[in-house]
């Protein structure tokens, strides 16, 4: 098992990687604050290990809620069934939620942990290479509105994180790929030598190989840990992990929830950042079609969804949590390994990435 740390004064916490972390009950029960538990996990995850989360916590006072699975559930209506679950329990602001699931529970457990009688401990528990590498650490927690992804939420940090590399191997290639573009997201922004390493580990990541998974789980969330330590609520530099969110968020509004999944939507969104970065001179073609073939080579999309126009695009873009004085900010790039926050860059050009998206020939 791997340990590392999120340094946030008092609100640091652990996060541990490792194999079958979910037979170790030391290992949760020492984040606990008192006998209250609620688990919080989908109609997925719930035949998988709901039972063996429950196995390590005998004694306990411990309730369980099932919500649905899916992006397209992540709501208020749905949360609601959290706070009922908690509520006909009688639990006390001791309570500590569980979060047993990908991003989806993670991010609305976690909102309903800071809304609970304002504010009770909540775990994270990933059990997806998505949630493992980044919604699960950081503390953003959230859920959808129909005009926007993520605009009704609040930053909570977990007492822990316990990433169980174990459940990945109950993930299908879909949900594994889309965890992919997180990690690619790392060698982006500031990693060159982890984007050049999964170059060169792409298909052992795709075959489940579990050095590779654990090593790039491990250095994921080392490079969002220290990113988050300086900036906890993105005022500044912690903005550099939406490389490609902007765009993607747009798509995954646009073509309803849940129809492209979270990874497949911000791959897009980064190549269109790496597109628009091109035209500006920052970067070289070379640099795009490198960075097209990482994706395509985790067997994710290259090119934007057909039916989307470039003004539903910017409609959607300006609904976003880094619009300023009604400016759109983007996370371009200057070099592979190397993202910068910027609203210097051409609407002209933007508008003719956008088109590109619109014609689903981004990149080629």
């Amino acid at each position: 098992m791997k340990t590392l740390h999120v340094a946030l004064a008092e609100r640091s916490y652990p996060i541990y990687i490792g194999q079958d972390l979910l037979s170790q009950p030391e290992l949760i029960q020492q984040h606990l604050k008192n006998k209250e538990v609620l688990i919080v996990t989908n109609e997925t995850i719930a035949p998988l290990y709901l039972n063996k989360m429950l196995n390590l916590l005998p004694g306990y006072q411990c309730e369980s809620v099932v919500l649905p699975d899916g992006e397209q559930f992540k709501t208020l209506d749905v949360l609601n069934r959290v706070f009922d679950k908690l509520l006909q329990a009688r639990f006390s602001r001791q309570v500590t939620l569980i979060a047993l699931g990908g991003g989806v529970i993670g991010d609305m457990t976690g909102f309903a942990a800071a809304c609970y009688q304002r504010g009770v401990p909540f775990i994270q528990v990933p059990t997806t290479l998505l949630s493992q590498v980044d919604s699960s650490v950081g503390g953003k927690t959230a859920v959808n509105h129909a005009l926007g992804k993520n605009m009704i939420g609040a930053f909570y940090q977990p007492q822990c994180v316990i990433a169980d590399t174990n459940t990945l191997n109950t993930l299908d290639d879909r949900q594994l790929a889309s965890g992919l573009a997180e990690v690619i997201k790392y060698g982006l922004i500031n990693d060159r030598a982890f984007f050049e390493w999964l170059e060169q580990n792409m298909a052992a990541l795709k075959a489940r190989n579990p050095q590779a998974l654990a090593y790039a789980i491990e250095r994921s969330c080392q490079d969002k840990a220290e990113i988050v330590a300086m900036d906890e609520t993105e005022q500044g530099v912690r903005a550099l992990l939406n490389l490609g969110h902007t765009f993607g968020h747009a798509i995954e509004t646009g073509m309803g929830y849940g129809n492209w999944l979270h990874g497949e939507a911000i791959a897009v969104g980064m190549l269109m950042a790496a597109d628009l970065s091109a035209r500006m001179g920052w970067i070289s073609a070379q640099d795009v079609s490198r960075i097209r073939a990482i994706f395509a080579a985790a067997d994710l999309p290259v090119n934007g969804p057909e039916g989307m126009t470039s003004e539903q695009y910017m409609a959607l873009m300006s609904v976003d949590k880094k619009v300023q004085a009604g400016v759109i900010r983007l996370i371009l790039l200057k070099d592979i390994g190397r993202a910068v926050i910027s609203d210097d860059y051409s609407i002209d050009k933007l508008q003719e990435t956008l088109r590109l998206g619109e014609s689903s020939t981004l990149a080629r």
